[in-house]
């Protein structure tokens, strides 16, 4: 079975922005999607935040599991995929994500040491990064950067913002199409 995980950032929840309209637009299609509830999401720890994704993903070992990230679900699901032995996840899709530097001390402690970008690699089949090309939040040069540090394939969004609900995002099938391509 296809599973899609969608992992929250900072102050998120599971029904905010674009993830209930994703998850119905996948639903349509037989995948199953879920967008976790992370806890302590307004002073997230990053232990938790790894547990959490890494209960869902182990816990349907024999399933194909494709990962979703916003904001600071990306360091979340990359460092997931640093410390995981899962042979199952076949894609994820990496929204608005910081990799480094940045002036917010609780997303900060997501990014105390550099990622390992080749072990992070080796765990996944499929790479989309998606960013807003004048994102104030996260600029848009991590997501370039993340994105050839990954080798993974990069979606700039022309004044897209955060691409959150606080930007006005309550859709994005630039998301939906990348799943669709990974889901075959």
């Amino acid at each position: 079975m296809r599973k899609v995980f969608i992992v929250h950032g900072l102050q998120g929840s599971p029904n905010g922005g674009w993830r209930p309209w994703l998850m119905g637009e996948l639903e349509k299609k037989d995948v199953y999607a879920a967008a976790l509830a992370m806890p302590n999401p307004d002073e997230p720890i990053l232990s938790e935040w790894v547990r959490e994704i890494a209960r869902h993903v182990e816990g349907n070992p024999v399933d194909h599991i494709y990962l979703v990230g916003h904001s600071l679900g990306v360091p979340a699901i990359l460092r997931y995929l640093e410390k995981t032995k899962s042979k199952n996840i076949k894609g994820i899709v990496l929204v608005s994500g910081p990799i480094f530097g940045t002036a917010n001390k609780k997303v900060l402690k997501f990014l105390k040491t550099p990622f390992d970008f080749k072990k992070i690699k080796s765990k996944v089949e499929k790479i989309v990064v998606i960013h807003g090309g004048d994102d104030r939040a996260v600029p848009v040069e991590q997501g370039i950067r993340l994105s050839q540090e990954l080798v993974g394939r990069l979606i700039i969004i022309k004044n897209g913002g955060h691409l959150n609900g606080s930007s006005g995002w309550y859709r994005l099938p630039e998301c939906l199409e990348s799943l669709d391509e990974m889901l075959g």
